[in-house]
């Protein structure tokens, strides 16, 4: 069996790798076109089945009427001639809620008031601790500077009157003597 153009007996037949790759791309064309196929026809089919517009002519009737008299036979309710009287107590509420928000920012605004009183007091108190602070930073550096020059002189004596000493004769060793 060198080389033959025999088939194997193992191998799927030529006919069916054809079926097969034909089945793929109709597979393949249809996920690719079929979206746009689907809404395309879905938009022709409900065109086709909404129903054109309505030329009526109806009179603007509320849809619910209620006769004049209505209101008579209840005290809570007020009717429809009455308007000049909803429009006054709608002016009168409008008046009354700008006079709440008028009142409601003057206590806001007297509030804020005690608020910046009582900052700027406690900003005064933290001046002067710091005018304190400060004024006793230079009486201590003050300080300092004397204490320094004055060790600088003290230093000055010293060295004058050792140097006095050792001219008269004083040697270190014999002060150490004498103190045990």
């Amino acid at each position: 069996m060198a080389g033959g153009g025999a088939p194997s007996a193992w191998g799927p037949s030529p006919a069916l790798v054809t079926a097969l790759v034909a089945l793929l791309g109709l597979g393949l064309a249809a996920y690719i076109v079929g979206p746009q196929l689907y809404w395309h026809a879905a938009e022709v089919l409900t065109a086709a089945a909404a129903c054109p517009a309505c030329d009526c002519n109806c009179d603007a009737r509320p849809l619910l009427d209620l006769p004049e008299d209505c209101a008579k036979h209840f005290k809570g309710v007020k009717s429809r001639a009455s308007g000049e009287e909803t429009e006054k107590s709608f002016t009168e509420l409008l008046v009354e809620e700008l006079k709440q928000r008028e009142e409601e920012a003057t206590q806001a605004q007297q509030e804020a008031d005690v608020k910046l009183l009582e900052a700027k007091k406690l900003a005064s108190q933290y001046q002067k601790e710091a005018d304190k602070c400060s004024s006793g930073m230079d009486t201590c550096e003050e300080t300092r500077e004397n204490s320094a020059e004055a060790l600088v002189q003290q230093k000055k004596l010293t060295s004058l009157w050792e140097r006095r000493a050792r001219e008269l004769g004083w040697r270190p060793e014999n002060a150490k003597a004498r103190l045990k």
